[in-house]
């Protein structure tokens, strides 16, 4: 580093990570080892949307007491003109590349490998995440040097945070003038959880000492050992997958039926299987490609998210304890977690029997009395003994889940694309493999799940009316139009531009 200037440091962290922590204690680090420091922040628009990028400069005293003055630091980070930047999630280093923060001849990355999906990535109705590894790979082509692990894995193994890992990893790298005994001291010198952070310092020290630069992505991850389940009706499916299915689509059925079993009931899953043995029969030769599609898409489509559904998941002890974590709860704390829930009339007709949820829908006077109970919404709280037992009750209505409403018309729909696929792949395998992955367009409960059955409908009435004459590359294209905008219209305007309409 050139010493007439500042050494620039640039952290992008998300809020809860220690951003403003780990720049304390650079400019600590600095401030006892002879150096004039300053440390800036600008904060984002929210703890996802935006991350705060704390800015720090360090100058050496000395020099500046030999030059006669003392120098002025900048406040804000310009691209092309940092030496190191610390990003404690993977997306974050990509947009500081974006923001060229990051350049070949001069900076020093250290990412963590992890990701925190933003609010766009969750909410996009198909998958909306960015590749991880086109991440990885931009990243490498910018930096000088990268060293890159997942710190998030490091701190939670440490029982520390992200910012004290990502200051481990910064030692190790030597790209700073101090050595790892200053290093240490600087975390000493805070006074709180010294033990778990030079731990988590220590780890992340010798890891970029020994070339944590390699992508975790790279390990091999062995192959996983096949289930040996003790229930007879359970391993009776297994047996059944093993036996009647190629062994190339095992790995997606096997996970149908865990999924489907979970869901309902044994029963349920020999259902998925019967269905998908009349899809393996099909004359398809297409290596698999449809199998692997309808397999996939059937499992999530047989399980969808009624009442009972989203019930059950709001009140499994895996929940609790994941929340559990992710707060870092302490012995002699008290959790309480919060539910809004806001059902409609529509959810409430299609969690009763067919019959009656369709007396209650074309009803006048009794559709009015119940609309007036659930105009507004409430809050249950699942971690008390009431809202949890409420939830249960809920849940418990999956065993009456195959004479509901919404069970006929799911099933009937299912029927219908199952059929539409089996047509298809008579005559064109590749447009059937489409249609399978038009299952895409249906899911989430609520208005979600409403909107996106609204364009799946349009968009198989347009493969109706197309028949044998539609390209699959125009069937992908509408459904990526379809993807991209759940009100519709970007699919309208594709149907229109096609002559679908």
């Amino acid at each position: 580093m050139n010493s007439t200037q500042p050494i620039k440091i640039a952290i992008l962290a998300m809020g809860g990570e220690g951003g403003g922590v780990l720049a304390d204690w650079i400019v600590d680090l600095g401030e006892h080892s002879g150096y004039l420091a300053q440390t800036t922040s600008v904060p984002g628009v929210a703890q996802r949307t935006g991350a705060t990028i704390y800015y720090v400069e360090l100058f050496p005293k000395q020099q500046a007491e030999s030059d006669g003055g003392t120098p002025v630091l900048a406040l804000m980070p310009l691209p092309g003109d940092v030496d190191v930047v610390l990003a404690s999630e993977l997306m974050e280093a990509g947009r500081a590349v974006q923001r060229g923060l990051v350049t070949r001849d001069r900076t020093t990355l250290i990412t963590s490998t992890h990701r925190v999906y933003s609010i766009a990535e969750k909410s996009a109705m198909g998958d909306g995440r960015v590749d991880s590894t086109q991440l990885l790979a931009h990243a490498n082509g910018a930096a000088r040097r990268f060293v890159r692990f997942d710190m998030a894995q490091a701190a939670e193994e440490a029982g520390s945070v992200i910012s004290a890992v990502l200051f481990g990893a910064l030692a190790g790298t030597g790209v700073l003038p101090f050595n790892r005994a200053q290093f240490e001291a600087t975390v000493e010198r805070g006074g709180v959880g010294v033990k778990p952070s030079l731990k988590a310092f220590g780890a992340a020290f010798d890891r970029a000492q020994s070339g944590a630069e390699i992508p975790d992505a790279q390990t091999a991850t062995p192959a996983a050992a096949p289930p040996r389940p003790q229930h007879p009706a359970v391993r009776a499916l297994v047996e059944r997958v093993q036996q009647q299915f190629p062994a190339s689509a095992h790995l997606l059925l096997l996970e149908g039926v865990r999924r489907l079993i979970d869901y309902q009931d044994p029963a349920y899953a020999g259902t998925y299987l019967e269905r998908m043995g009349k899809v393996c029969a099909l004359p398809a030769h297409d290596g698999g490609r449809l199998v692997d599609a309808t397999a996939r898409h059937l499992a999530l489509w047989m399980s969808y998210e009624d009442t009972a559904r989203v019930a059950a998941l709001k009140t499994r002890a895996s929940r609790f304890e994941r929340v559990r974590d992710e707060v870092r709860m302490q012995a002699g704390q008290v959790l309480a977690i919060n539910e809004y829930m806001h059902p409609r009339l529509q959810e409430i007709c299609e969690t009763l029997p067919a019959s009656i949820g369709r007396w209650l829908m074309g009803s006048s006077g009794p559709r009015r009395l119940v609309e007036r109970f659930t105009k507004k919404g409430r809050v249950i709280q699942t971690s008390s003994l009431h809202g949890f037992l409420m939830l249960r009750c809920v849940a418990g209505m999956k065993r009456w889940r195959r004479s509901t409403l919404r069970f006929m018309q799911e099933n009937q729909l299912i029927e219908q694309w199952l059929e539409r696929i089996a047509q298809t792949a008579s005559f064109n395998p590749a447009l059937a493999v489409e249609i399978a992955e038009c299952q895409r367009l249906v899911k989430g409960y609520s208005d979600t799940h409403e909107r996106g059955q609204r364009n799946y409908e349009m968009l198989m009435a347009a493969v109706e009316r197309a028949g044998a004459q539609l390209a699959p590359a125009t069937l992908r294209e509408l459904r990526d139009a379809a993807l991209a905008d759940e009100h519709g219209n970007k699919l309208r305007a594709a149907l229109a531009q096609h002559a679908l309409v």
